[in-house]
This record gives C-alpha cells, sequence and structure tokens, in this order.
C-alpha cells in the first residue's frame, strides 16, 4: 500500500503527520519517500544512517560552435528559452533545459550534443523498521521532477510506502502522489488553510485516488474547513491541536510519538482507518 500526505500549501505539518505515521508502525516494514526534494526534512526526524548517495543527472545540450549555422531552429524549438542564438555564439542555460532532445533533432548540421548535468541526489538509509529514500535538489536547480521520479523509481511494493510529497498542486506534487493508493491532506482551519485545501482536493479527485483530511492546529480558525469536508464527503481523519508542547517538540526535530505516548494509539488508528477505507 501507497500512502502519501501532501498539502495545498506549505506549513500545514505534512512532515509532522507522515514521520509520526511511519515511527507509530513499528510493526509494519516501512519505506518512507520524501518527495519534498527542493527542502527534505523528514531525516532530520527519522535520523536514519545515510548507506548510499545516488546522484541525479539529466541530460543538456552542448554546441560545437563549427559545425553550427545560427540558423536558431533549436532556439525556435525551445518552448523553455534555454537556448539563445547570436550571430556569433549559442548560449545555453541548462538550468532552464528540460532535457527533452529536441534541439539535437532539428539540428540539421549535427552541431548539437548532449552532456550529463547534475541537478541533485537521492540519499538512501534505514532507522529501525524504517527505510528512507529522499532527493535533494541542488541549490538553483529548478527541476524537481526528475529527482522525485528518481525517488520513486526506488518503491518497494513489498512495503508499506509513505510518501511526504511537496507543498502545493503543481507538477512536483502530482509526479509525487500519483500511483498512491491514498491521500492525505493536511491543512489547518484558517481561510488559507481552506483556499489550498480546495485546490489540493480539486488535483487528487482529478488523479481519482481516494483521500481524507488531517487539521493541524485545529482550536484555530473558524469552522470553515469543517462545513467543506462535510458537504464535499471527505473524511476527517484526524485533529490535531494548536499546542505549544508539540510545537517545541516540532522545532527540535523531536517526533510526539516519542514523548508523548497517546499519539501512538492515534496515529496507528489513522492507519488502520485509511486501510478500512481502502479495502471498500
Amino acid at each position: 500500500m501507497i500512502i502519501s500526505v501532501a498539502s495545498g500549501k506549505g506549513g500545514t505539518g505534512k512532515t509532522l503527520i507522515s514521520t509520526n505515521l511511519a515511527l507509530s508502525l513499528k510493526d509494519k516494514n516501512i519505506q518512507f519517500l520524501d518527495c519534498d526534494v527542493e527542502e527534505p526534512n523528514a531525516f532530520l526526524f527519522l535520523k536514519p544512517e545515510i548507506k548510499e548517495e545516488i546522484p541525479v543527472e539529466m541530460l543538456v545540450p552542448i554546441v560545437e560552435e563549427e559545425k553550427c549555422t545560427h540558423c536558431k531552429k533549436c532556439a525556435e524549438f525551445c518552448e523553455f528559452s534555454a537556448i539563445l542564438v547570436s550571430p556569433n555564439r549559442v548560449q545555453i542555460f541548462p538550468e532552464l533545459c528540460h532535457s527533452c532532445g529536441g534541439c539535437a533533432l532539428v539540428c540539421e548540421t549535427n552541431a548539437i550534443k548532449e552532456t550529463p548535468f547534475r541537478i541533485g541526489s537521492v540519499k538512501k538509509g534505514n532507522s529501525s523498521h524504517i527505510e528512507l529514500v529522499y532527493g535533494e535538489l541542488e541549490v538553483s536547480k529548478p527541476l524537481a521532477v526528475p529527482i522525485i521520479r528518481k525517488v520513486k523509481d526506488n518503491t518497494d511494493k513489498n512495503r508499506l510506502v509513505i510518501i511526504d510529497a511537496p507543498p502545493g498542486a503543481s507538477d512536483p506534487v502530482i509526479a509525487s502522489v500519483k500511483g498512491s493508493h491514498f491521500v492525505i491532506l493536511v491543512t489547518e482551519p484558517t481561510p488559507f488553510g481552506l483556499h489550498d485545501l480546495k485546490i489540493a482536493v480539486s488535483v487528487i479527485k482529478e488523479l481519482q485516488i481516494p483521500h481524507g483530511v488531517v487539521i493541524n492546529r485545529a482550536n484555530i480558525g473558524n469552522k470553515d474547513v469543517y462545513e467543506f469536508c462535510k458537504s464535499n464527503g471527505i473524511p476527517i481523519l484526524l485533529e490535531i491541536p494548536y499546542d505549544r508542547h508539540i510545537a517545541e517538540l516540532y522545532s527540535r526535530a523531536i517526533p510526539i510519538v516519542e514523548v508523548m505516548n497517546e499519539w501512538v494509539e492515534k496515529f496507528q488508528k489513522l492507519y488502520s482507518d485509511i486501510e478500512r477505507m481502502i479495502a471498500k
């Protein structure tokens, strides 16, 4: 089973939910995939021993100027403005390239070749009953999806897989949650939380993935999130209060299930409820 934890906005508590869920299920053989590759932080809570680091590369064009006629066909083909052709030279912007290979195909003089360009890495390690796999996008590199795909290439379908997805509702989120059996959407009961929850729900519905909501900081804001979930038939799976002790533990990267024993049973019930909904 693959369970993804997502949200419409950052800062709602995805990592709080995903890591504590994984840690509370000590009788399960768990693989944790942190697909929030722009700012992975699950390792701070799971504290694995990293055993392997795999570079992630993509192919970007290089131009042999002596063959180039400066016809501009490569630049005209590129949808992402990764190639600039002037009368005297060709400038490549690898950070903008999406590695489609089209520029090399349209070049009539075979002046364009492709070379590997590192954009990040995938790290793998173990902590107790959990195998952690997470991606790390290098600073200034804008392409998260290729690294997310490399993380998900490691998916072990013989285990319970928990995916910590990036925030928002764009391509990285879709790449992360695609193929999941269930998505936990984490939100907060505020106007901003509701606005972004609606966007996230529309995306998950489009992907036709069963889903439910966890409300973090549940005793702030108003009841609009609750009314939205009720009117759309979305189950509220768990509520976590706005609690200073929980916030302090999180700020020190201490999972709440390791200190507040009552939360172990609550996260175990969260999992069993999801299991029942998938089985229906």
